[in-house]
């Protein structure tokens, strides 16, 4: 009889290293990859095999069940989960839990349930019209179905703007239905597109020639003024691509861009386009990354998760908007997908392109070593000017009144011509604080070391950062006076005057505005239709929109980012304000942006007005170069949580007191958050600095290893945070 043998399994639990189990004799033998059910304590897991080993180990647990003849996780993205499990110091069963469909981590099947679609039914082509004369919604999901008599998917539908509650009303009146067709094979496409290609410029052709005749792995920066072409760069660079039979990875930071960019991506190519995001179902989910490792799905739009995707025949990684924070998880597995689909172009030897109008100092700094391939998009397509960004002194704005009266003209001058206005301000709610006129108390959370925003459409003040709320109070909290006000605006304050000031409707966007599915598309297909109105919002708009007839854009409260107490905060607000710019005065008419601030004479202020990027870019990196910061330097950060700062203060006291020296780590710390108090518990955190990444990640090997290892650290909540992008 053969010995039994012992598989090593990575478990998703908070320890580093796998788990050994064993194997019965006449079993099969997972391949690395593999998902097992085993024993764990009084719980049963499910995790993935790391390896075999031959043992006579009598006395370990047994797996309870092997779950797959083949691989879940292929060779390539094991390894690519190795790498970032190691470099973010991450527990490597975490790693390769996250990466899976929620439904492969409960131990389901890994196929797919067969491709879900909505059609109409035989009464559903009878409907009369003017039967859903009142439901607006539900009779734009009729017409649309009717148009397509083998049904549309949920992604198709999303596309183009159907949202489940109408689908929902017409399957209860029984004139649509949703069936369930099995996976069909990869179809094989005479022509991959479905549209001819736009004429590109000079610029945009010596880009795209560029990138289809990289051979292997070719990292590039496709840096691009607002409005340049990068989306039709990114089109025409795929045609090959997708021609060659093989798949593209794009990465977005929204999901709120998903849908513009699935729509002009099925527009143009007549292959398989598929998304994934937060916004789907777990089933949708597993769909779609079945989809994408069988090869059906040949182009794959997703947020910052999708990058773990297997490929059955990768081709192309684009990052859309590579600069944006989002791209950065920032909680449990810290990673960044911009940085990981640089390793994963480079592990599948396929070129990779970082998309951007502006860069972050970093990817900047790389290509200015010539370690990117630097292509540069100068002008604005069909001959669209940049607009100028005019500063406005803010000083006298009051609280009542937050907008100055030339914006107020500019934005009834343009309504008048006919053109839209955007008012742009990354601040929610209606006021930032209630305050009270006699004593001055401000309404603070009980949890936060922050003010309480003011909701007023919900009767409600809301914490920004913990969530927790309460009605508006009738009587100050400190001297009981009646005599309370709000001080500051939101984006509800925005609507709210403008809506009394304008005659042409006000859109507002922000995340109270679009929680309800399908509100944010609804919200854009109003835009889109051309007519006189006025958007508010905050960087929901910033971020990739294309709005043909915006040709003012109003700015407001910049100044904070650009005084911020962290080193990256300048970078941050220019990109911002150069974002929201960007969306006026892209098509046919000259564009204006008018940004108010208080600190207008305020030198990285005035040159982010000057809409110059490369020179801010310049500034700050003589800036960072002198202090050894990211993209000179390297940082990771310690943080800690407690139910009292002095025991998040000892700890990471502990851990500093007791690393090994290294002469090329500099250890700052530990000193209280900026906000010390979040959700009811106190934080401290301890900075790690070094011009050389190795050192470093030595110091972080043992800080690891003495976190877990210290008494003090299990009355905490800590994490490691490897390349930080927020220190506050």
């Amino acid at each position: 009889m053969p010995s039994p043998s012992v598989v090593q399994v990575a478990l998703p639990v908070p320890l580093p290293g796998c788990f050994d189990y064993r194997l019965p004799a006449d079993g099969p033998r997972p391949e690395r990859g593999c998902r097992v059910e085993v024993p764990f304590g009084r719980r049963t897991l499910v995790g993935v095999v790391h390896g075999l080993e031959p043992s006579d180990r009598k006395q370990l647990k047994a797996v309870k069940q092997v779950l797959d003849d083949e691989p879940v996780i292929d060779p390539f993205l094991y390894s690519l989960c190795e790498r970032a499990a190691r470099y973010y110091h991450h527990p490597l069963g975490e790693v390769l839990n996250f990466v899976l469909p929620a439904l492969l981590r409960q131990g389901q099947p890994a196929r797919a349930g067969g491709e879900v679609r909505w059609r109409l039914t035989d009464r559903g082509h009878h409907v009369a019209p003017e039967r859903l004369a009142r439901a607006p919604r539900q009779l734009q999901a009729l017409e649309i179905l009717g148009e397509h008599p083998r049904g549309l998917t949920p992604a198709m539908l999303e596309a183009l703007s159907v949202s489940r509650p109408a689908l929902q009303a017409l399957r209860d009146k029984q004139w649509v239905e949703r069936v369930e067709i099995g996976p069909a094979a990869p179809a094989e496409v005479e022509e991959v597109r479905a549209e001819p290609a736009l004429r590109a410029s000079g610029e945009q052709r010596a880009a795209i020639e560029a990138i289809t005749a990289a051979e292997g792995f070719q990292p590039f920066l496709l840096d691009g003024v607002t409005g340049s072409g990068k989306t039709e760069v990114y089109l025409q660079a795929m045609a090959p691509v997708l021609a060659a039979g093989k798949q593209v990875l794009v990465l977005v930071p929204e999901i709120g861009l998903t849908p513009q960019t699935l729509r002009r991506f099925r527009q143009r190519f007549a292959v398989p386009v598929t998304v994934l995001h937060s916004g789907l179902t777990d089933r949708e989910r597993l769909d779609a990354w079945v989809a994408a490792r069988d090869g059906r799905a040949r182009i794959l739009i997703g947020t910052r998760s999708a990058v773990f995707t297997p490929l059955a025949r990768p081709g192309l990684i684009i990052v859309d908007e590579a600069h944006d924070a989002s791209l950065k998880q920032q909680d449990g597995f810290r990673y960044h997908a911009r940085d990981l689909a640089t390793w994963r172009a480079q592990q599948l030897d396929v070129p990779v392109v970082h998309g951007s109008a502006t860069p972050s100092l970093e990817t900047l700094q790389l290509a200015r070593a010539g370690r990117y391939h630097w292509l540069r998009l100068r002008e604005r397509a069909g001959g669209a000017v940049a607009p100028a960004i005019e500063l406005l002194d803010a000083r006298d704005a009051t609280p009542d009144r937050p907008l100055l009266p030339a914006s107020l003209t500019a934005i009834e001058r343009t309504l008048a011509k006919g053109e839209q206005a955007l008012v742009f301000l990354n601040r929610r709610g209606f006021a930032p604080v209630i305050l009270c006129r006699d004593c001055g108390w401000q309404d603070e959370c009980p949890r936060c070391d922050s003010l309480m925003t003011w909701h007023r459409s919900e009767h409600q003040l809301r914490c920004h950062h913990c969530g927790h709320q309460h009605r508006v109070p009738q009587r100050c909290g400190q001297c009981g006076s009646t005599n309370l006000t709000d001080a500051g605006a939101g984006t509800e304050k925005l609507e709210a005057l403008l809506s009394d000031h304008c005659d042409a409707p006000v859109v507002r966007i922000d995340r109270d505005t679009t929680r309800r599915k399908g509100s944010l598309d609804a919200k854009l297909a109003q835009i889109q239709k051309g007519e006189p109105a006025v958007m508010v919002g905050t960087q929901m708009l910033a971020k990739g929109h294309h709005f043909p007839r915006l040709s003012l854009a109003v700015i407001m409260n910049m100044d904070a980012g650009f005084l911020s107490a962290d080193f990256r905060g300048p970078e941050q607000a220019a990109q911002l304000l150069l974002q929201v710019a960007g969306r006026s005065g892209r098509q046919d008419r000259p564009g204006r942006v008018l940004m108010q601030s208080r600190h207008g004479d305020h030198h990285l202020v005035r040159l982010a007005a000057a809409g110059d990027y490369h020179a801010l870019a310049d500034a700050l990196l003589d800036e960072r170069r002198g202090a050894g910061l990211p993209p000179f330097g390297h940082l990771a950060l310690l943080r800690c949580e407690a139910m009292a700062m002095e025991q998040a203060m000892q700890f990471l006291d502990e851990c500093a007191q007791r690393l090994p020296g290294h002469p090329q780590v500099q250890v700052l710390g530990p000193v209280p958050a900026p906000m010390e108090k979040r959700a009811g518990r106190y934080r401290a955190q301890l900075l790690l600095q070094s011009p050389q990444r190795p050192p470093l990640h030595g110091v972080l090997d043992a800080v690891m290893a003495l976190a877990r290892d210290l008494p003090s650290g299990r009355r905490c909540r800590w994490h490691l945070d490897v390349d930080p992008i927020d220190l506050l």
